[in-house]
């Protein structure tokens, strides 16, 4: 990736959240805070699940990939851009804008096929629970993850393929505080209405119709859950509640900003702030508070660090006047 072949602007000014110097160091506080309990959260949803062996199934393995997916996620944006928020001249190459870019989609495009694959996990086990072993097994499991894996390369290549090629001979400066599609075609100096049909039509509408496809299979789960007992149906309805609220959470605000032409409108870096640092920050929090089972396993992952740090403190242990 030469910038010199495909560009003459070596690279972008990130105009960010604010210009002014108080409303920085007010964002670089709290989202250095959100940042932090993003890691946190979803690291140590991944560690409580990776420890449990009780937390070893389909359901689990899916939510810990999500977790980890959502700490990647915000690790793409975030550190750069409380970086940025100190700095006074936040400047982005071109090669590492269209890095940022890829990575951006690469990991974003994993979590739509991936929310899509645990929506299909849920319905198998309300659907079918007596064959869900079988349908849902570790071979299946591992096959549904590659393909999603694959799903957001392809996804991501064809963002930074669309935007490669484009001129952009000036002005350099992206509204935004990351380097993203929608920005960067709104500086390139040639017309671009084709390309945005193309980026609308494969970010927007593929994600409007995964999100109808999957709040349509929720609902399909909720009508079944009426034949279920009633213990059985209050567990279903939490975790259901749960991939809703995510599902939700994500989806939205995508399709807030790719299925439309791409203007520039108030709402669009409050939006980027929900799905870029707030909504991985949240995802924990949702699907742990609605978890006896992972709540009981946070708590006996915490007993077992304080048994092993008051151990620590003992050690080595003291000889009584009586021992050699």
């Amino acid at each position: 990736m030469n910038p010199t072949n495909h560009s003459q602007v070596a690279g972008f000014v990130l105009l960010g959240l604010s210009q002014i110097w108080e409303l920085r160091l007010l964002f670089f506080m709290v989202f250095s805070a959100v940042y932090l309990l993003t890691v946190t959260g979803n690291l140590l949803i991944v560690a409580v699940i990776t420890s449990d062996p009780r937390l070893h199934t389909t359901m689990y393995f899916l939510l810990a990939n999500l977790s980890f997916l959502d700490f990647c996620y915000s690790s793409i944006t975030a550190p750069r851009m409380l970086t940025d928020l100190l700095s006074g001249n936040p400047t982005i190459s071109f090669s590492g804008c269209l890095t940022q870019l890829f990575f951006f989609h690469f990991i974003g495009g994993i979590k739509i096929f991936l929310l899509t694959v645990m929506a299909y996990d849920r319905y198998v086990a309300i659907s079918q629970p007596l064959r869900y072993t079988l349908m849902m097994n570790q071979t299946v499991c591992g096959l549904l993850m590659a393909a999603s894996w694959l799903g957001g390369f392809i996804h991501s290549i064809v963002q930074v393929g669309l935007t490669i090629h484009l001129p952009f001979c000036g002005p350099n400066k992206l509204d935004n505080f990351y380097c993203d599609v929608p920005q960067l075609i709104k500086l390139a100096c040639r017309d671009t209405f084709v390309l945005e049909l193309l980026m609308v039509s494969n970010n927007g509408l593929v994600t409007l119709m995964c999100f109808l496809v999957l709040l349509g299979s929720y609902i399909a789960l909720l009508f079944m859950l009426r034949s279920h007992s009633r213990e059985g149906r209050s567990k279903a309805l939490s975790t259901c509640a749960s991939h809703i609220a995510v599902v939700t959470l994500i989806f939205v605000p995508c399709i807030y900003i790719y299925a439309r032409p791409f203007r520039t409108f108030m709402m669009d870096k409050a939006v980027s702030v929900l799905y870029t640092m707030v909504t991985p920050m949240l995802n924990p929090a949702i699907y742990t508070l609605r978890n006896k089972e992972v709540i009981i396993a946070l708590k006996k992952l915490w007993r077992k660090q304080n048994f092993l740090l008051n151990s620590g403190e003992h050690w080595p242990p003291r000889l009584t006047e009586e021992e050699p």
